[in-house]
């Protein structure tokens, strides 16, 4: 049994033109030339919000803080998040697409069986027995299949670089929520203390006025300032609980505001590590997301455009076939073997293959113009906290010795109003600007964590070092979406 001589040629001719390279997306450099718009920032060695450290940022950057317990929670939400799940979820579909579009490029086999009794039924096909044995393959001539394939590959590297930046942004939202928490039980903790000294200012005025120097309109005004801090200790207490709400809620826990946050607030960390506003870029996984995007794009058009041009399938199968009924000719003989070609060549579609060259080609262009859109809000972002935080730095000593002022000027005039030579009104103010003051104080201390993270967020900071180069990411792969493991 041979098989003729001008399928096997086919079938060599096939094979030798299915080895044409497809081409390659374009490179982060060629991206930015395509969006115009980058190419005319002056991205430069240097950031323009404030001079920063030559150190290169710390993957760990969590590790910075020194707070064990912020490190357990993370390593928690992280395990039980539901909205990270979701984004394990869809890599592991990424991954699964990929396989399907590579098994488009290997052949198929597949095996049937026929057989029957009598001609019952219908079945013209139950009138013989035996079983046939046949593959089929279609040789990628054009391309089609492996841009397809490319396309795949391309989506799940962006799939995974958006769970990558899922994890560090629900880290960086419970670090700043449990500073927050940190914040509002300190700001109780004040709130308190002033509810107490009014208590104090009010037994004062009760005194005073049995003896003489003090008056009906004093003890009135006393407690209402004792009234309006008790109704601030209140309002405090309302935001420690929703914040440890929050924070629970993204923990998957039941939000009972049971969570016992830190007594104070961690120490903030050195100098702002950051590297060069290109290597911001390299290393940020929304960015590496939405390059990969435009990788996948660049191949959809190829696969569309690949889609107008002929196709070929080859097949072969080998059969054993029998019949109580029907008469084979007489030269047949089992097993018997065959092998031929089928041309598919698109000659009109009513214009649809072109459209679609178009759709895939604007597809591209819109992700091209969102990765510009995305770079020049990194961009902003590093800029903004590097702005704020430098702003927060130099506000912290003039706030810190404002509050050492008004603690003195409270003192003075608590002093005067003792010895009957101040008024009580003075010390309600003054009261009044100390808690200001320490509440702003407070809420800068806190702010400049809060500004740490979001800086080492738009720097691109992770858990895990990621190494990563023009056209691919290389990301630690998520926890399957229904494993129970804390990857960090």
């Amino acid at each position: 049994m041979q098989f003729p001589k001008s399928i096997l040629v086919t079938l060599l001719g096939a094979v030798l033109v299915t080895g044409c390279a497809t081409k390659s997306p374009p490179t982060r450099a060629e991206i930015h030339q395509q969006s115009g718009t980058l190419t005319n920032l002056p991205l430069t060695n240097a950031w323009k919000a404030a001079p920063v450290s030559t150190n290169s940022i710390r993957d760990n950057w969590l590790a910075t803080f020194g707070d064990a317990q912020l490190d357990a929670l993370i390593a928690e939400a992280i395990t039980n998040n539901p909205d990270l799940r979701v984004a394990a979820a869809r890599v592991e579909q990424a991954g699964e697409y990929v396989r399907l579009a590579k098994a488009a490029l290997k052949p198929a086999l597949n095996l049937i069986g026929t057989g029957g009794l009598n001609m019952g039924g219908g079945d013209v096909s139950s009138a013989l027995q035996g079983a046939s044995l046949g593959a089929s393959w279609e040789p990628d001539l054009w391309g089609r299949m492996r841009y397809g394939r490319n396309a795949a590959q391309a989506t799940h590297a962006s799939a995974q670089a958006d769970y990558e930046f899922s994890r560090q942004s629900l880290a960086a939202n419970i670090a700043k929520s449990w500073f927050t928490a940190s914040e509002t039980w300190l700001q109780r903790q004040i709130a308190d203390d002033m509810v107490k000294a009014a208590q104090e200012l009010v037994t004062l005025t009760e005194q005073r006025r049995k003896v003489g120097p003090g008056s009906e309109q004093d003890v009135a005004l006393a407690r209402v300032n004792l009234g309006n801090f008790q109704d601030t200790a209140k309002q405090v207490q309302l935001a420690h609980d929703q914040t440890l709400r929050a924070l629970e809620l993204i923990l998957g826990r039941y939000p009972a505001a049971e969570l016992a946050a830190r007594r104070n607030l961690v120490q903030l960390p050195g100098a702002i590590p950051a590297g060069l506003p290109l290597e911001m870029l390299e290393r940020r996984p929304d960015l590496i997301a939405s390059e990969r995007r435009v990788a996948a794009a660049f191949n959809r058009v190829g696969e569309a455009k690949a889609a107008q041009l002929p196709r070929i399938i080859l097949n072969a199968n080998v059969a054993a076939l029998d019949s109580e009924i029907l008469v084979l000719k007489e030269d047949f003989e089992n097993p018997t073997a065959g092998a031929g070609a089928k041309l598919i060549a698109p000659i009109y579609q009513g214009g649809a293959l072109k459209t679609q060259v178009r759709i895939r080609t604007l597809e591209q262009k819109e992700a091209v113009a969102q990765y510009a859109q995305l770079a020049l809000r990194a961009l902003g972002d590093v800029e903004n906290s590097l702005a704020a935080g430098q702003s927060l730095a130099g506000r912290e000593p003039v706030l810190r010795q404002a509050l050492t002022d008004n603690e003195q000027a409270l003192a003075l005039a608590q002093t005067s109003y003792r010895v009957g030579r101040g008024d009580l009104r003075a010390v309600q103010q003054q009261q009044l600007s100390v808690h200001s003051a320490r509440l702003a104080l407070l809420r800068v201390q806190s702010e400049q964590l809060a500004q740490r993270v979001n800086l080492h967020l738009a720097l691109g900071g992770s858990f895990a070092p990621a190494q990563t180069s023009t056209n691919t990411v290389a990301l630690k792969a998520p926890p399957p979406a229904n494993s129970r493991s804390t990857a960090r």
